[in-house]
């Protein structure tokens, strides 16, 4: 557990991979500490897409108090500096009201950002930008993908591979500085006036996956299949660059069956939060407990006030 400062202001960030609780337990923590809760979450920022990103259910959004969930319109420009950007005033404004803020999402850059600020990267080269999106839409993603697991091996194995323009960043910094996008992004972090304690459920590799799959057939009885569709039209939008939407926008293009899209929207979770595993166990500040241990992470909490 990392204190930054010596205030009274703490933040709790609760990480993990992709349906190993994290919700559940953020609800429990801000009812214990009357705190409100603010989404580290990527897609969970847009409207309209409830479902397919496991916003927090209508009961928990009643239950507390939530920022970043569904505020923002799907074509909308939003990324990790301006999240930063917002997320600090947002806190600022809480922090006056409360001693404790709990943040909760597995986008590993949201956090970072939030907690240590973004690194000062290279503007982008416009020519080279349009380059690699004149690839992608010629040849598709996987040929900026091929690049970059050549550029920067190690940005690669963590990098979500259906966020194109996450992928297609990277690559612009790798061909344009020469130096891979991982080691760029190994900067000094910014100092936050308020404390932060990180919180990691870990999880059986077995289970979490076994959880992956229920949840995925859930989100096709509440009608994942449904919401998809109606946002069909919008389909190259950047917001919509993820997994759940990219298999069922290829099922309605006639490309995949009903079958084969839901059986791919399991296995691209259970890759993607494979890649969240990797991210977040980099990072040493990160105490980890197990999804139930509920007491043991309050007695945690208790030590660190």
């Amino acid at each position: 557990m990392t204190t930054m400062t010596n205030t009274k202001k703490r933040l709790i960030v609760i990480v993990g991979a992709t349906g190993s609780g994290k919700t559940d337990l953020s609800i429990q923590l801000a009812l214990y500490y009357n705190a409100p809760i603010v989404s580290t979450d990527s897609r969970q920022v847009y409207k309209g897409m409830p479902i397919g990103t496991a916003q927090p259910t209508e009961e928990q959004l009643r239950a507390v108090e939530h920022h970043f969930v569904a505020v923002c319109d799907i074509h909308d420009k939003f990324n990790c500096g301006i999240y930063e950007d917002r997320a600090l005033q947002t806190l600022e404004t809480l922090f006056k009201q409360h001693d404790n803020v709990v943040a909760v999402g597995g986008s590993g850059l949201y956090i970072k950002a939030l907690c240590e600020g973004m690194d000062d990267l290279p503007d982008v080269d416009e020519a080279l930008r349009s380059e690699l999106s004149a690839r992608v839409k010629a040849v598709g993603l996987s040929s900026l993908l091929d690049e970059l697991k050549e550029l920067d091996p190690d940005y690669y194995e963590i990098v979500d591979r259906h966020n194109a323009a996450r992928v297609q960043r990277a690559l612009e910094v790798c061909k344009q500085s020469g130096v891979p996008y991982s080691q760029l992004r190994k900067g000094e972090s910014a100092k936050r006036d308020f404390e932060i304690v990180k919180i990691g459920i870990d999880m059986d590799r077995k289970e979490l996956y076994s959880r992956i799959d229920r949840r995925v057939d859930m989100m096709i009885e509440e009608g994942l299949e449904e919401e998809v569709r109606s946002l069909y039209e919008f389909r190259e939008l950047n917001s919509l660059q993820t997994v759940g939407y990219r298999e069922l926008f290829d099922y309605f293009d006639g490309t995949t069956t009903r079958e084969e899209a839901i059986d791919l929207i399991k296995r691209n979770s259970r890759r993607y939060a494979k890649r969240q595993i990797t991210w977040f166990r980099r990072d040493e500040s990160i105490s980890w407990f197990s999804k139930g241990d509920f007491l043991l992470i309050k007695e945690a909490l208790k030590f660190g006030e």
